[in-house]
C-alpha cells in the first residue's frame, strides 16, 4: 500500500468482552489453512469475547477451499455472498450463489466454495459450536435474500427485517437482515443475553453501543457482546442495512 498520505487514524473501537467496531480500512490478511487464493480477515473471534468466529473474504478468481470449512462434529457454518458469483458445496450438493445468496451447513457437515468467475467475490463466513437439543435437528439451508420479502419490524413502517434461516428449535442461531429507512430506529434500547455479529451492507447509521453513540457505514463490522446496550437510527439518503447473526432457541448453560 505504500506510505500513508496523512497522519495515521482509525474509527476502530474495541472494548473486549463488550463490543467492537471494525472498519474495513484496518483489516489485514490472515492465512487460513484450507483456503487459498483469497484475502481472509478474521473480524470476530473468542479473542475479543465472541462465542463464534466470523470472516470477511475476498475470493479472487479460482480462490477456493481446499478442504471442508467447519467440518468438525460440533461446528455449524454459514456463507453469504455480498457480491460476486461462487459455487458452494454442502453435503454433496453444489449450487451457484450470487449477490445475496447464502448457505447454512449443520454441525459436522462443513462447506466448500470456489470462485469460478473472472471477478473477485466478496463473502462472509461464519462458524460456531452447535448446541444440540434432543428431538430436534438442523438441516441444510440454501437461499437468496433478494427472494425474501421484507417484514415490518415491531410495527414500525420504516424499519424492515428478513429471516434467513428457519425459526424452529432445530436451529440454535439465525441470520437476519435489518434495514432502516432514513429516520427509522429501534423501538427501544435493547439489552439482552444474545450476542450479534453485524456487517453493514449499505447506507449509514448512528449506533448506540454500551454508553457511546457512533457513526456506522457500509463495510463496517460490529460485534455486540451479551447485555451491551444497543440501538440505531438510520441516517443519510439511503437505507441503513446490515446482516447480523443471533444465538437463539436455547437456555443458558451453567
Amino acid at each position: 500500500m505504500g506510505y500513508p498520505n496523512d497522519v495515521l487514524s482509525t474509527r476502530a473501537i474495541l472494548k473486549k468482552g463488550v463490543f467492537a467496531v471494525i472498519p474495513p480500512d484496518g483489516l489485514v490478511n490472515n492465512v487460513i489453512p484450507g483456503i487459498e487464493g483469497c484475502k481472509v480477515s478474521i473480524i470476530a473471534s473468542p479473542k475479543m469475547g465472541a462465542s463464534f468466529v466470523q470472516y470477511v473474504v475476498d475470493a479472487e478468481p479460482q480462490g477456493k477451499t481446499t478442504k471442508k470449512f467447519g467440518s468438525e462434529k460440533d461446528i455449524e457454518t454459514f456463507i453469504y455472498c455480498i457480491k460476486g458469483n461462487i459455487k458452494v458445496k454442502v453435503n454433496g450438493e453444489e449450487k451457484e450463489i450470487v449477490d445475496g445468496g447464502y448457505a447454512y451447513s449443520p454441525a459436522g457437515v462443513g462447506l466448500e466454495f470456489e470462485n469460478t468467475s473472472n471477478q473477485t467475490a466478496n463473502l462472509l463466513l461464519y462458524k460456531q459450536i452447535y448446541i444440540p437439543l434432543e428431538g430436534h435437528n438442523a438441516k441444510v439451508v440454501w437461499g437468496n435474500v433478494n427472494k425474501i420479502e421484507y417484514k415490518i419490524y415491531d410495527g414500525m413502517e420504516n424499519v424492515f427485517v428478513k429471516d434467513l434461516l428457519p425459526t424452529d428449535l432445530g436451529f440454535d442461531m439465525n441470520m437476519h437482515i435489518l434495514s432502516f429507512a432514513p429516520g427509522g430506529c429501534h423501538p427501544f434500547v435493547e439489552t439482552h443475553v444474545q450476542e450479534h455479529g453485524s456487517y453493514t451492507l449499505e447506507g449509514e447509521g448512528v449506533y448506540l453501543l454500551d454508553d457511546k453513540w457512533m457513526t456506522i457505514k457500509k463495510g463496517d463490522y460490529i460485534w455486540f457482546g451479551p447485555y451491551v446496550a444497543q440501538a440505531a437510527y438510520g441516517v443519510g439518503r439511503e437505507n441503513f442495512t446490515y446482516i447480523y447473526s443471533k444465538d437463539c432457541n436455547r437456555d443458558v448453560i451453567l
